[in-house]
């Protein structure tokens, strides 16, 4: 499972999310990413394990 770290203009992670889609509602929601960046798969992993990748974002 492949999943992205969302980035703003200040290089701060602001998002993790699971798919391409849930990056476009981040969007349309008015969320300004300046970045994406694809997980490492260790990463990835990990994040699978501790919970969803929605559990972050706390406005979604």
């Amino acid at each position: 499972m492949i999943y992205y770290n969302c980035y703003d203009n200040k290089g701060k992670i602001i998002a993790r999310c699971q798919t391409i889609k849930d990056i476009d509602v981040l969007k349309k929601m008015g969320r300004q990413i300046a970045g994406i960046k694809e997980m490492k798969m260790e990463e990835s992993v990990v994040c699978s394990l501790t919970g969803s990748p929605s559990d972050y974002n706390m406005d979604y």
